[in-house]
């Protein structure tokens, strides 16, 4: 096994750099959309009608890839045990000086609850997009409801992924390396997801 063990095979590690690309690409041609202040952003796109059609079909993209991605491991996400509850109980550990690792699988209850948080959100999104996309087939309190939500959800996209950002590089080191390699280092597996280190290794 040497001193590596594979976390994200090369599909998922695929589906992930689609939906991290497509995001950034939905937010700069889209904050023009959520205020004026903003529309500066549309010259990265050649105008306002480019940005918004960039938007629309980046969406498309990005939905199709998210909800792959988030299916792929639904599995793995969509059920919280004891120690997972205990995670959650210590906020993982992140507020304490001498933090305990705790004993998580494959995902740490935080990573459980922003997968599920992210495909939830990825068709609530959807739904208000394709109904954004087309103002005039919907009724105006709809359309009025969906512009709200869809800005709302952007707004919390915005706030969970610098902190995604954030956990995936500077606050845990070693764990970027999973999404670009596919490995992660033993001794990384072992400290932040001894269970499923012990799962896959059997030691």
């Amino acid at each position: 096994m040497g001193k590596s063990i594979e976390r994200f095979n090369a599909r998922e590690r695929i589906l992930h750099w689609f939906v991290m690309v497509s995001f950034f690409m939905l937010v700069f041609s889209g904050l023009g959309l959520y205020s004026r202040i903003f529309h500066g952003y549309f010259d990265l796109f050649g105008g306002g009608e480019a940005a918004i059609f960039v938007h629309k079909y980046t969406g498309v993209v990005f939905f199709v890839s998210s909800v792959l991605l988030f299916f792929n491991h639904f599995k793995e996400m969509n059920f919280f045990d004891e120690d997972d509850r205990r995670w959650f109980k210590l906020l993982g550990g992140y507020l304490d000086r001498d933090p305990e690792h705790i004993n998580s699988g494959k995902f740490n209850a935080g990573q459980k609850a922003y997968g599920l948080f992210m495909g939830i959100a990825t068709i609530i999104l959807g739904v208000t997009g394709f109904i954004n996309w087309f103002p005039g087939s919907f009724p105006i309190g709809i359309v009025q409801i969906s512009l709200l939500i869809h800005g709302l959800l952007f707004i919390l996209f915005i706030m969970f992924v610098i902190v995604h950002a954030y956990l995936t590089t500077i606050g845990n080191p070693g764990t970027l390396e999973s999404m670009i390699y596919g490995n992660v280092r033993k001794i990384w597996a072992k400290t932040h997801h001894p269970k499923w280190y012990k799962e896959i290794s059997g030691q």
